[in-house]
């Protein structure tokens, strides 16, 4: 009772405190105006948004505050952002019992008045304007004068206070909130745990906030993408039911990505388009259609498919380009309208048809639709990576740190293979149909059951299919045609983020997947499109438990091109400690295959075949894989600087359980050249099948380390520079690690910590390299996981 009553003073008291500051601020400056920012002010004066402000929030703010992950949902990468606000509730919650209010910026409220009505509070003055008021009632100003009189202590480790953890509490302070924050955490100012802005680049944000925020809107595009745009909304709004369908179908697919027109000129290259759903036809201003997932029911009678320009700043972690060309439209015409198909009816939105892609679409041909995500293999599995699932140690603990991704050659498939999906489409159903207020248990059993039921039925049918060794070879996995370059995949996880990239990249790794048409297509269907970041537990969860099969699927896939009796035994050493039910999922009672490959095999030993096989594939795959980007992040490394780098490589085991699970390193050399390289931990498992308490499934003993040119990765864990001399010493320094003062002496040595005064400086040099490198795929980073060591 007395820890009762105490709380409910304390509350009292603050929202006492409050109510006595917002008094105190209207009698200053006048009552609140919600509605004052609903129409930016003209640019005016000297200082240009565009020009003037926008760099400044990109490099020294976005690079935190951005996507749902970014803290109090305070996007500052499009001025509508920073008028919107912030709010102290999370889009990432796993516990929460029913489903969140969606909060999207440019998709669930338009105006600041409205983003009030969604508990958004801003961080502009929205009372009337007048110089001192632009500042002191602007908990963004306030932000950067409480860092400049309070800077960071110089290249140390910051005190406990500071709280980097991903799910910590979220400190969002209105204006009326605003001097007890400052009290209570000095050291607290923006950028949060980072060195301070300059003193020129505050006065620039201070002025540009007395001048009351200026915006003078997005500049026009340029006459040649009007046309483009205008030629690709006429191919996706063409009024056949065949054109329809395969509209809705690419429109599933690509809602996420960057679109951008490959066929202009250079510097148009980098103005990229959002596909979106629309009430209203080309010619006419689009009316967006919100809704949670991609495949609900739009509530018009006909949708209409637009591109919009993308209004934020790109950030690494959600960029996914795509290109648009007349090649492309050509081949999307070849793959879907081309062919004598009939398309009677459109499919349903209801969610038991929207949410199974093998009902919803079972009118186009299937390989047509397996070849269209192959084509751009990597986008389709950069979805799941860089979309909203991605964030959360939960989402990401399904997959191992370090697999290869290969894919059944769509020349092998056979009318029987589309029978076969047609009779088993019902088992394929994927836990959105429960949409987002999903209960636990209940779906988990239906889906575990239909599973079995799937895999039987796979089992079954490849017995039939696969009759003969011969039939069963690497011939089976698709070469890219010999020039597609998402012939095979790479996929790393950094605990609770993960990158994709095009080839087998690293050294070989423990596992790898062999993804068919219905298994590609259901992880898009999972992850993606189906996937509600907003959705209660049962929800996640469910994702979560179905991913599993998902996983078990393509590892069962890879096995089955191993000897026989090799197979059982690698089985069980991917997944040691895990139920025998589980691993009956991945190769035995679920899923079983009792025929002998063809490929001649020189050792029945599990790792020496697996390590075959590794070797086969990339003979297999050696002319498409040859056409990666040279300028890409898996450019080779010079000789001699690979040769310096030898001894880093060969670390392993123990001593990588003190290092990050993705750093990036700045090598200095002579003349003022720098390399850059990426340091990638692959923690070593006994199984990825264990949904909580991970750790006691790490075995430190299996670590290893892939360096990698150039940048991989959004999330950096950790910053480090090198003089080129000093590369041994820095290898040497790893390989002894076997405490975290080890650790500490390392980073006092190499590191670039959040302390440091030259973080900006090094980071402005990182943005650049990743825009000489990829000027595509180039974005800004995401600094939320650097460590504090």
């Amino acid at each position: 009772m007395k820890k009762s009553s105490a709380l409910l003073l304390a509350a009292a008291l603050l929202a006492g405190c409050m109510t006595l500051a917002r008094h105190n601020l209207d009698q200053a400056y006048g009552p609140e105006q919600p509605d004052r920012f609903d129409h930016a002010l003209p640019g005016q004066g000297p200082i240009s948004y565009r020009r003037d402000i926008q760099p400044i929030l990109d490099n020294r703010c976005v690079v935190c505050h951005a996507c749902y992950d970014g803290p109090c949902q305070l996007k500052l990468s499009a001025w509508d952002g920073v008028a919107r606000g912030a709010s102290k509730a999370q889009v990432y919650d796993g516990t929460r019992l029913l489903e969140a209010p969606l909060t999207r910026l440019f998709i669930d409220a338009e105006r600041p008045s409205e983003w009030r009505q969604k508990d958004f509070h801003p961080v502009l003055n929205e009372r009337p304007g007048n110089p001192a008021a632009e500042l002191d009632a602007s908990p963004l100003a306030r932000m950067l004068r409480l860092k400049a009189r309070h800077p960071l202590p110089e290249n140390t480790v910051l005190p406990d206070s500071f709280d980097f953890a991903m799910d910590r509490e979220q400190q969002c302070p209105r204006i009326e909130e605003f001097d007890g924050f400052e009290a209570d955490h000095p050291l607290w100012g923006m950028p949060f745990g980072l060195p301070g802005l300059s003193a020129g680049e505050t006065a620039k944000i201070e002025r540009w906030l007395q001048l009351g925020a200026p915006y003078e809107g997005a500049p026009p595009l340029p006459a040649g993408l009007t046309r483009q745009v205008a030629a690709w909304e006429a191919f996706f709004n063409g009024d056949s039911l065949k054109e329809r369908l395969t509209a809705r179908y690419l429109y599933e697919h690509l809602f996420l990505g960057h679109l951008y027109f490959a066929d202009g000129p250079k510097a148009e290259q980098r103005h990229f388009f959002r596909l979106v759903r629309s009430a209203t036809p080309p010619g006419e201003p689009v009316r967006l259609i919100a809704t949670r997932r991609p495949f609900d029911a739009p509530g018009v009678e006909r949708v209409y498919y637009r591109l919009i320009p993308e209004r934020e700043s790109i950030s690494v972690k959600t960029h996914m380009p795509y290109a648009l060309s007349d090649a492309r439209m050509a081949r999307w015409r070849q793959l879907f309208l081309a062919p004598d198909y009939p398309v009677d009816e459109l499919p349903s939105y209801s969610p038991e048809a929207a949410t199974n892609p093998f009902l919803t679409f079972r009118d186009l041909p299937v390989e047509a639709r397996y070849r269209f995500m192959l084509d751009e293999a990597e986008f389709t599995i950069m979805g799941f990576i860089k979309g909203p699932v991605c964030r959360g140690q939960t989402a990401l603990n399904v997959i191992e740190d370090h697999f290869w991704v290969f894919f059944n050659d769509p020349a092998a498939y056979q009318e029987s293979d589309a029978d076969f999906l047609e009779r088993e489409s019902r088992n394929l159903s994927m836990p959105a149909e429960w949409q987002s207020n999903a209960p636990v248990l209940g779906p988990w059993l239906k889906y575990s059951r239909l599973e079995a039921n799937y895999l039987d039925a796979k089992s079954r049918y490849l017995a039939q299919r696969l009759d003969r060794p011969d039939k069963l070879t690497q011939a089976l996995v698709w070469n890219g045609d010999d020039r597609n370059p998402n012939a095979a995949l790479t996929v790393y996880r950094h605990f609770d983020s993960a990158t994709v990239l095009k080839g087998m990249v690293g050294e070989p790794p423990k596992t790898a997947w062999v993804l068919t048409y219905p298994l590609i297509e259901r992880i898009h269907y999972l992850l993606v499109a189906g996937y509600d970041v907003y959705g209660n537990i049962g929800h996640q969860l469910n994702t979560r438990l179905y991913m599993d099969f998902l996983r078990m699927e393509g590892e069962f896939n890879f096995l089955i091109l191993l000897p026989k009796e090799s197979r059982m035994a690698l089985r069980d050493y991917w997944y040691r400690g895990a139920s025998e039910d589980t691993k009956d999922y991945v190769y035995g009672r679920y899923a079983f295959f009792d025929g002998e490959t063809g490929i001649p095999y020189a050792s029945a030993d599990p790792k020496d075949a697996k390590a075959e096989l590794f070797g086969l594939l990339r003979d297999r795959l050696g002319q498409a894989l040859s056409r990666t980007d040279s300028n890409g992040p898996a450019a080779p490394l010079d000789s001699r600087l690979a040769s310096d780098l030898a001894a880093l490589k060969r670390i392993s085991g123990v001593p990588l359980a003190w290092m990050p699970e993705l750093a990036f390193l700045r090598i200095d050399g002579p003349g003022n050249s720098v390399e850059y390289v990426s340091l990638v931990r692959n923690t070593g498992h006994l199984n990825v099948s264990q949904l909580l308490m991970e750790s006691k499934t790490i075995v430190p003993g299996e670590h290893s380390l892939d360096v990698l040119p150039g940048l991989v990765g959004a999330y950096p864990n950790a910053i480090y520079r090198v003089r080129r001399a000093d590369l041994p010493a820095f290898a040497s320094a790893v390989a002894a690690l076997g405490s975290e003062e080890n650790y500490r002496a390392l980073v006092d040595r190499f590191g670039v910590r959040r302390s440091n005064p030259e973080f900006w400086p090094v980071s402005d040099a990182l943005h650049a390299e990743l825009a000489r490198r990829e000027p595509i795929e180039a974005g800004l980073l995401d600094y939320n996981r650097l460590e504090n060591r």
